[in-house]
């Protein structure tokens, strides 16, 4: 049980991301796939899923976009064709950096964009299906998706630590603000409007004419109720970024998970991770993996799934849409 002032507790996303950074400058030797004949590495990884002892899995961006959430193409041209017009911008990740030329507009952009990536679920079912390939396993979940996508899915929030934060969540200008605040209320306000309308499943859709605003009303630019001082998002893109009690909550769970299984039969499960950010989950993977002879790692990436020659033995390699492997597991349990 994990209990005192958060501040005290232990800090499992630094602990980790210590260790695989040693562990990889003192790496020697190649990359490698893996071992055994493709074709089995499904099975295997089947097997390590149904006898581990616990499972930790570490996602990336690559399991969301996987999932469906994509920043560009349809769901680019459904949400946001008019600021695609307007500004030239061709993606919702780019768009987020676009200097819009009022806090009304910017906000306009930010308010759908939660929305479409926060607050609707992902077009295919791949959560889903993973929680239902782990839901009676000991099992603790490290992602450094935004998304929340984990826990609609039915994944147990106690065992889910979301690192970079979360596009449901605000936090204020002020510096000395140690505080999130929940944005689920201003963000239906914000698409309304600007023109969206509700279905009869209650998600918002453009009106039948299809027309819609590209800003918000001044009074709804969201402001800290504490300090009066402009929100931000709570996303880790500078020292600024807010680690929030539930943040450091959910690191100490991290870190407890992992001292609880130290030693036993551990699937370090690795899915769609790039190398953008390889230091919160790749690298300490193989580190733990190396130190726990009983442990297992497993890599699923669409193009770029490897590890290090010191760990191939027990290391389970596979390339191809995450989405797919997933569903394939899934099916055969």
């Amino acid at each position: 049980m994990i209990s005192g002032n958060y501040t005290d507790l232990p800090n499992g996303y630094l602990e980790t991301i210590n260790k695989g950074i040693e562990y990889v400058r003192r790496l020697r030797g190649s990359m490698t796939s893996g071992i055994g004949p493709r074709g089995e590495a499904a099975a295997r990884l089947k097997n390590e899923i149904e006898t581990a002892d616990a499972i930790v899995i570490g996602a990336g961006a690559g399991l969301s976009t996987a999932a469906g959430f994509r920043y560009d193409g349809e769901r680019f041209d459904k949400w946001f064709s008019d600021f695609s017009r307007a500004y030239g911008i061709r993606d919702m990740y780019s768009g987020g950096f676009y200097p819009y030329p009022s806090k009304e507009i910017s906000w306009a952009f930010f308010a759908r964009n939660i929305y479409v990536n926060r607050y609707l679920d992902p077009p295919k079912p791949v959560y889903e299906e993973l929680y239902a390939l782990v839901k009676d396993k000991d099992y603790f979940a490290i992602t450094t998706n935004v998304d929340h996508c984990f826990q609609k899915a039915g994944f147990d929030k106690t065992r889910l630590f979301y690192t970079q934060g979360d596009y449901g969540l605000f936090q204020s200008t002020d510096p000395a603000n140690r505080k999130t605040y929940d944005n689920e209320e201003w963000v239906d306000r914000a698409m309304e409007a600007q023109g969206f309308v509700r279905n009869e499943k209650g998600l918002f859709e453009a009106p039948e004419n299809g027309s819609v605003k590209m800003e918000i009303p001044t009074e709804l630019l969201p402001k800290c109720p504490d300090d009066g001082r402009d929100f931000t998002m709570n996303l880790r893109s500078d020292d600024s970024f807010v680690e929030d009690e539930g943040w450091h909550r959910a690191s100490a769970a991290y870190s407890d998970f992992l001292k609880r299984h130290q030693g036993l039969h551990v699937l370090f499960l690795e899915i769609g991770v790039g190398m953008n950010t390889p230091v919160i989950v790749k690298y300490p993977f193989w580190q733990m993996t190396s130190e726990n002879p009983k442990a297992v790692y497993a890599c699923l990436n669409f193009s770029e799934a490897y590890c290090p020659q010191q760990i191939e033995k027990r290391s389970i390699c596979m390339e191809g849409d995450c989405a797919d492997i997933i569903s394939r597991l899934a099916q055969s349990r």
